[in-house]
């Protein structure tokens, strides 16, 4: 929650903010940020990397958990949802949730008390789509869509 936050109040996002306005600010930040704008020697071009690459994080990042993001991905959501809980974690707020189909989600905000009661569920998956799947946000896990594009060794 502190890192959607984080990212929020970096681009100035509201409720009614939607992906056109969000890649509208992006570009302007990275604009404002980019390290080229410094000569090296200049203390602000180290600084500059790092907004940067901060930039290029959040910006990803609220695009995954967007609105429209979701509707366009509901389709295969709802078909990887039903696959079935092949493994979870739980750290802080985060609630990393893999599918049998290997997608893997993280759903953001499970405070503890939740978590217990998702991990005593005698049915966790029902329990899961009743209580945590649809009610907080979530997006896909970086590491699955990383191990996706990722070549196979033979």
């Amino acid at each position: 929650m502190k890192r959607i936050a984080q990212y929020k109040k970096l681009f100035n996002v509201t409720p009614a903010t939607d992906l056109k306005a969000l890649k509208t600010t992006y570009r302007n930040l990275v604009k404002e940020w980019h390290p080229d704008k410094f000569q090296e020697t200049d203390p602000m071009h180290e600084e500059a990397k790092l907004k940067g690459k901060e930039i290029i994080d959040g910006y990803h990042f609220l695009v995954s958990i967007a609105q429209e993001t979701k509707k366009a991905n509901e389709k295969e959501y709802l078909a990887t949802i039903e696959t079935g809980i092949d493994d979870f974690k739980h750290k802080g707020l985060l609630l990393e949730i893999t599918f049998m189909n290997g997608a893997t989600y993280e759903y953001f905000g499970i405070a503890k008390n939740q978590y217990l009661k998702f991990l005593n569920a005698a049915k966790q998956l029902r329990f899961a789509k009743r209580n945590v799947l649809h009610a907080y946000t979530y997006r896909q896990s970086k590491k699955a869509q990383e191990e996706e594009k990722a070549p196979i060794a033979l």
